[in-house]
């Protein structure tokens, strides 16, 4: 049995009390938390003493949503998140290509790009990036993973010309003449993009390493896989046959395409098995406020009447959570607009009144502008609101524009949420942006925008809240508030060490506290 005892700086529990003078663990579990003596009396003279020199441990950070299997491509495509004009991402596109010796008719894909920070304020058309890649089927992707551009080989390739019929819920935008230009939105973008060949089996197995090692930087030591589908699996096969996963993984399945997954995989359906659980399903109700896809209540702002568009019929998203309710499964939908909320709101309602039976812990994914008016039925519900609070800092002057002031300032209203005593949690949705958490701890209790306005006082909430929804409230909202979370007697030896306790720091200075190490079932992962 091999015991650690952990002491000589701040243990911060989660818990009450708050704080401990020492931990012990045992074989990647808990055994104590509390005074010194009694730690060092209990572990035994053999233990190894661990001395924290004056910095702090915490329960380890889980990710409420993001994509893990999309991090590690993301590392395998060209960058465009500081492109700043159309002309840059075309030059990046073909260096990309002389760099890395590409064959022609090889794929070359880019991620990242954000329209409100191009010159011309819309990506590069088909013509543009047939220029830049002349041998070369392309992709670019919209740094929310909701829209893009594919050029003229990619299109021939995928079998898309003029006369292909528009998938509901999705945009395949046209020129004055009726040409496609190559720009496609939401389900006419994302359809098309699970059929872009997957990189070379070797190159991806190098990425999710590395893409592993991205999260435990951060301090993660749970990561969600947010939208995990059959094509997909033989990846998932071949990591856990090389025994490459040291991060908890919970992946949600596309009830539309996962039946190989429940063969192979059913015996994970909630819990582990080899670092993998299946959650439940994932389901898509309306785009991306900054991409201008969000369904909304009100028309975007300058706007006579656009509102964005949804994704699924009623009828459609009724059939989806009957499914997961028969199966007794969690349902994740992405929901960014209020009218998005509305309609997973309002379906959910019919759904408990006709069969008297609730979904358990359904989560609205980024809740970006779900109305405050709108929170009272979401906790009647046991909703979890997943926030992605960062925005405020990455979009918060975009959202300005997009909504006008009064609707921005309560984007992610986790403020009203916790005055409401509704648990919520934050994440990142990466590869959309890095999954460094103390940012969003940071961006939720400041809320400044990139210019430095204060975006939302009153939605604004302290450290501690902040902290508790990447740890107590992400462990509930998985199930594992009993394993994970928080530092107390039986759980897992889930920590980070930070170079400083976060509810002593000067709130402004909370994303630069230095995340030291990272540790999974009492093992570090982090540094390697």
């Amino acid at each position: 049995m091999a015991r650690s005892v952990y002491f000589g700086g701040t243990i911060l529990t989660m818990e009450e009390p708050l704080y401990a003078q020492a931990l012990v663990e045992e074989d990647g579990v808990i055994r104590y938390v509390g005074q010194l003596e009694t730690a060092l009396e209990l572990a035994g003279p053999q233990a190894r003493k661990v001395d924290m020199e004056g910095r702090c441990l915490m329960p380890a950070f889980l990710d409420p949503h993001s994509h893990f299997m999309a991090c590690a491509n993301s590392l395998l495509q060209v960058q465009l998140g500081e492109c700043a004009d159309q002309e840059e991402i075309c030059q990046r596109l073909g260096d990309f290509v002389q760099r890395e010796h590409l064959q022609p008719g090889e794929w070359v894909r880019g991620t990242g790009y954000d329209q409100n920070d191009l010159a011309q304020g819309c990506p590069p058309d088909r013509w543009m990036l047939d220029r830049a890649c002349p041998d070369h089927p392309v992709v670019i992707q919209h740094a929310s993973g909701h829209v893009g551009v594919f050029n003229s080989r990619a299109l021939e390739l995928l079998g898309v010309d003029e006369n292909t019929p528009c998938p509901q819920g999705g945009v395949m935008e046209k020129d004055h003449e009726g040409r496609l230009t190559g720009y496609m939105e939401e389900n006419a973008f994302l359809s098309l993009l699970q059929k872009v060949p997957m990189p070379d089996l070797k190159d991806l197995m190098d990425a999710l390493v590395r893409a592993q090692d991205r999260y435990a930087s951060y301090g993660i030591a749970t990561v969600q896989e947010g939208m995990v589908m059959d094509a997909m699996l033989p990846l998932y096969q071949a990591m856990l046959a090389q025994k490459l996963l040291k991060l908890d993984v919970v992946a949600y399945a596309d009830p539309r395409d996962c039946k190989k997954i429940m063969e192979q995989f059913g015996d994970r359906v909630g819990h582990y098995k080899d670092h993998v659980k299946i959650g439940g399903d994932k389901i898509f109700l309306d785009g991306s406020p900054q991409g201008r896809t969000a369904w909304m209540r009100q028309p975007y702002e300058g706007e006579e009447d656009y509102r964005g568009y949804p994704v699924l019929t009623d009828e459609q998203v009724y059939g989806r959570l009957k499914s997961a309710l028969e199966r007794n499964v969690q349902i994740l939908a992405h929901c960014n607009g209020d009218q998005a909320a509305e309609q997973y709101l309002s379906v959910m309602e019919r759904l408990e009144r006709e069969t008297g039976r609730r979904l358990r812990r359904p989560v609205m994914i980024h809740a970006q502008l779900v109305g405050r008016d709108q929170l009272p039925r979401l906790k009647a519900l046991g909703m979890i609101p997943s926030f992605f609070v960062a925005h405020v800092y990455h979009w918060g002057e975009v959202h300005v524009k997009n909504f006008g002031l009064e609707r921005a300032e309560h984007i992610s209203p986790a403020g009203t949420a916790a005055t409401l005593g509704i648990p919520f949690t934050f994440h990142q949705d990466a590869p959309v942006i890095q999954p460094n958490m103390l940012e969003t701890v940071w961006c939720a209790v400041n809320r400044r925008t990139k210019t430095g306005r204060l975006l939302g006082e009153e939605e604004r909430i302290s450290t501690l809240e902040a902290l508790k929804a990447v740890t107590v409230y992400a462990a509930y909202q998985y199930f594992e508030e009993d394993r994970k979370g928080s530092l107390a007697v039986g759980k897992a030896a889930d920590f980070v060490i930070l170079g400083q306790d976060p509810l002593t720091a000067d709130p402004m200075a909370l994303r630069d506290i230095p995340v030291l190490e990272t540790i999974k079932d009492g093992r570090t992962i982090w540094p390697g």
